[in-house]
């Protein structure tokens, strides 16, 4: 993917904006949240983003893939080349940036958000179903629900 695409697709989520900041860094953000970073000029950077904490140290264990400075300990990572990973699986890490930034967002302005646009955030591969307690089950099944 070269920085047109990349922009492209990150425009395609709900709510997302652009700007430059820093001089020369185009950023992408969710309600004013950053979901991922490009230099406009030659960096030793190319592009940031970030990632569950899981996925940050499979990537940063891969080569041309760093800890992105200044962001390490939020789990955001670094790719040296723009060709670092496959199209296909930059999309799925860019769409997991944004999904995690969006779900940090307080719950009542994700509300707004879906409310205004009618669409949510691209769907994660996990399932975010919550364990049900031992307790509930049992309680429900001398219900007769």
């Amino acid at each position: 993917m070269d920085i047109e695409a990349i922009r492209r697709y990150c425009l395609e989520f709900p709510h997302s904006t652009e700007n430059v900041q820093w001089g020369c860094d185009l950023c992408f953000k969710v309600d004013g949240k950053l979901f991922l970073v490009t230099p406009l000029e030659p960096a030793p950077v190319r592009l940031s983003f970030k990632c569950d904490p899981e996925v940050f140290a499979e990537l940063c264990e891969r080569p041309g893939i760093r800890p992105a400075p200044y962001m390490a300990r939020a789990q955001w990572v670094s790719l040296e080349q723009l060709n670092t990973l496959p199209d296909s699986e930059l999309r799925e890490l860019i769409a997991a940036s944004y999904r995690l930034v969006f779900e940090r967002l307080p719950k009542k302005r994700q509300q707004e958000l879906m409310g205004k646009s009618g669409t949510t955030p691209p769907a994660s591969g996990k399932s975010k179903r919550k364990p049900q307690r031992a307790g509930s089950r049992a309680k429900r099944a001398k219900a007769g629900k």
